[in-house]
């Protein structure tokens, strides 16, 4: 799978990641050690382990070996590996599209579209799910048939911070305890991760799209999807929560007939190619505006 920009150009990936997770997940000693890092208490000791003082010694070697510009973010000192992580954007730097019928993502990502059959099926490398699976509960599946699924796989590189797709009244927040996989297509096209990883969501009664589903899904090296306390209705392009360290995806699920997806998303989708989006940028319009 490749990464694509709006543009139609192809992104480089990070090929050294890439091939550790496909040796990991492909061969039989990688999955033995797989076995051990998806636990979650190995995901909590992580987290613990990233969030002391020491762990930001390993700051400047994790930006030059991902690449990563700090131009968009806040010049500071951290004062940890997860301070660093989770590190603020300069304001302005994510201009929120405000223009009311557009849908915008809640996050920096790389986005793949699906239908979701009327069957509650759909198809992520390969692997069939069901949104009865996912959600684990059948009455709420059947609200989202003949829908859209918006899968935003963040990589370690990008922003971890998210936020809502709309303005609207927020709905109670459901957990589903699981495990830890990486959310690298590596991954993907091996195991049903969707399933078994831990993950929370919340309908949002929202003002242009109807009733949506947001959905975080934690992953390898992830100890805490922390999401922060909603208030009775919420503001479109707000922050919703954030991931501490790693790859990491949010889940938007539509209602039938609730939005179209832009062209060019569908069209790499189709492909097997992700898009690479930006929090706050278009990339769908409601269908009944």
């Amino acid at each position: 799978m490749s990464w694509i920009d709006r543009k139609g150009n192809p992104v480089p990936g990070d090929n050294g990641q890439d091939r550790m997770l496909e040796w990991m997940y492909g061969t039989r000693l990688g999955r033995v050690l797989v076995g051990v890092m998806i636990r979650p208490w190995v995901s909590h000791a992580a987290g613990w382990l990233l969030d002391r003082r020491i762990s930001a010694v390993a700051v400047k070697l994790f930006i030059r070996n991902n690449r990563i510009s700090m131009e968009d973010f806040e010049a500071r000192r951290f004062c940890s590996f997860n301070d660093f992580f989770t590190r603020q954007l300069k304001p302005g730097k994510r201009p929120i599209d405000e223009v009311p019928n557009h849908l915008i993502a809640p996050c920096d990502a790389k986005l793949t579209a699906f239908e979701i059959g009327a069957d509650s099926r759909f198809w992520v490398k390969g692997t069939a799910y069901t949104l009865e699976g996912l959600l684990n509960s059948r009455e709420l599946a059947e609200k989202f048939l003949g829908g859209t699924l918006l899968l935003f796989r963040l990589t370690v590189g990008d922003y971890h911070r998210y936020a809502y797709i709309d303005s609207g009244r927020m709905g109670e927040e459901t957990r589903i305890p699981g495990v830890y996989h990486t959310v690298n297509p590596a991954a993907a096209s091996r195991y049903p991760i969707y399933r078994e990883n831990t993950r929370e969501y919340a309908l949002l009664e929202s003002s242009h799209f109807g009733t949506v589903l947001q959905m975080e899904v934690g992953a390898a090296m992830v100890g805490r999807i922390v999401n922060n306390p909603s208030p009775a209705r919420v503001q479109r392009g707000a922050e919703k929560g954030r991931f501490e360290f790693g790859g990491s995806t949010v889940i938007v699920l539509l209602q039938k007939g609730a939005a179209v997806i832009d062209e060019d998303i569908v069209k790499n989708t189709a492909a097997d190619n992700e898009t690479v989006v930006h929090l706050g940028e278009k990339i769908g319009i409601a269908a009944k505006e």
